[in-house]
């Protein structure tokens, strides 16, 4: 009987276990960014930056993102991307507010370009160095933690042939429901040709 209660006790203790480690690996959102240069992996900061981050997932997971180029490119700074104009004045016709809670404090820093206040869209971009100029500005939701050395190789008009999300995609949808829902009816009007939305 003891022999019984010990291998239930320590299997129930190894259910646990593997049941904390598969939702910690879930609650991990990882962006891969493929480029004409190499592919480059950004880990999504969720908790900080939900709104950026549901944003940036649901884009990507549509194929918003697929085709477009890095249309700024400037040395020693940034990689920016994201416009469907490709001239830095495209977004995906609609705007919010980003998460201003992170710093950019180190290279790789995975941010939302804006116009101002309340202007974020799908404009995104990598730092290639800290630029602790940019705090307060833009809404950080991630980092580089494969591929650094592709973000110093990309040149203005360099294409990002798609971004694919690892992890819990619903879970990021659905902490922003409400204006996710709202985005996709704007991104069904004027992108058509976009993959179906996620549903959380």
């Amino acid at each position: 009987m003891k022999t019984t209660t010990q291998i239930l006790s320590k299997l129930i203790l190894l259910l646990s276990i593997t049941g904390f480690f598969v939702a910690s690996q879930a609650q991990t959102l990882v962006a891969v960014i493929d480029t004409s240069k190499g592919i480059i992996r950004a880990e999504l900061n969720s908790r900080a930056a939900p709104t950026s981050v549901a944003n940036f997932v649901n884009l990507a997971t549509r194929g918003f993102y697929d085709g477009l180029t890095f249309h700024r490119v400037e040395r020693n700074f940034m990689v920016q991307g994201g416009d469907p104009q490709g001239n830095g004045t495209g977004g995906p016709g609609y705007q919010f507010r980003g998460e201003i809670i992170l710093k950019h404090n180190q290279p790789g820093i995975l941010s939302m370009a804006n116009s101002g206040p309340a202007s974020d869209g799908s404009q995104f971009f990598i730092t290639h160095l800290a630029t602790p100029h940019l705090d307060g500005l833009h809404s950080v939701f991630g980092k580089v933690t494969e591929g650094q050395q592709i973000v110093y190789q990309i040149r203005r008009r360099d294409v990002i042939n798609s971004i694919t999300i690892e992890g819990d995609i619903f879970a990021a949808l659905d902490a922003r429901s409400d204006e996710v829902a709202e985005w996709n009816g704007i991104l069904d009007g004027l992108f058509p040709n976009l993959k179906s939305a996620f549903i959380p």
